[in-house]
């Protein structure tokens, strides 16, 4: 393709060829006759040297060399709207705007208190919905303008999305103030002896990266409990024998029932990350999102 001699305004005709898959629907969104709408299509296969989209049954199907671009024209859309759309002035003070932030039950429970003293002092009319996030959609989600911005672990980040370091956490033990069998310390002994209690958020596992440590030194625990919920962890903790590997960001945070424990085995840490679309990079109000979420955690 030679820029100099193509019409910039076939890649919006590609654009919705792609998304409609049907060239009258197209020409009904492009605001074109179905003719010109055909034209186009013909334009957009010579530029390309491809099909494009072929009859299939009743409708039509784009090709392999037709799927490989519609994500890289979305983005020069995109890019090109932003060029020439001014920057909107962002006040967090007078905004009444609703951001939507995917994020655990960790993430609510790590950041909410610090958001909720932040929003009060420096955006009183800004709402915020945390939701749980769909790692399946959370891409599209973010394209289409649903959700702003996601929290997640950083194996869970996809490709096409930006990202940056949002925190990083470690391991420690939780177990009921005055426990009969903790002296101190935790052993490694007592560890495995004592009843556990797991926090499976999506899966109701009864093992764990813990249970793979203990077994390269050939021990195993107890996991009596398996709960969705970091606080309903906390609670059974708090009136029971059983202890629980807890992270220990959330565990400055536990019930004063509770006395935190270092961990008698070593344990991964794990870190999270912040991801969003790149539509939303040069965005004022985004930028500013992510600047107070990054604050909630000095």
């Amino acid at each position: 393709m030679d820029i100099k001699n193509t019409d910039l305004n076939l890649l919006r005709a590609f654009d919705v060829l792609m998304a409609e898959r049907n060239v009258s629907r197209a020409a009904h969104k492009l605001f074109l006759s179905q003719p010109a709408t055909s034209a186009l299509l013909a334009r957009l296969r010579d530029v390309f040297n491809d099909p494009l989209l072929v009859r299939s049954g009743r409708g039509m199907v784009p090709t392999e060399r037709a799927l490989t671009l519609v994500e890289p024209v979305r983005k020069v859309l995109g890019d090109i709207r932003d060029i020439l759309q001014p920057q909107e002035a962002f006040d967090p003070r007078t905004s009444t705007r609703t951001f939507t932030i995917a994020g655990t039950e960790y993430v609510g429970l790590a950041v909410m208190p610090q958001l909720t003293r932040q929003l009060q002092q420096h955006a009183p009319q800004v709402r915020i919905a945390l939701v749980a996030p769909t790692h399946e959609t959370m891409a599209q989600q973010m394209e289409a303008g649903v959700l702003d911005l996601a929290v997640v672990n950083q194996s869970l980040v996809q490709p096409q999305l930006r990202s940056s370091r949002f925190l990083t956490d470690e391991f420690c033990v939780i177990a009921r103030k005055n426990h009969p069998r903790i002296k101190k310390r935790l052993s490694l002994d007592v560890f495995c002896r004592l009843p556990h209690v797991m926090v499976s958020p999506r899966t109701g596992s009864f093992s764990a990266q813990t249970d793979e440590a203990l077994k390269t030194m050939k021990l195993q625990r107890f996991v009596q409990l398996s709960v969705p919920y970091f606080t309903l962890a906390a609670e059974a903790v708090a009136h029971s024998d059983m202890i629980a590997v807890y992270p220990t960001r959330l565990a400055a945070l536990a019930d004063p029932r509770l006395q935190v424990l270092k961990a008698p085995l070593a344990l991964p840490s794990f870190t999270l990350k912040a991801c969003w679309h790149e539509r939303a990079q040069n965005e004022a109000a985004h930028q500013w999102l992510r600047q107070m979420l990054a604050s909630c955690l000095i």
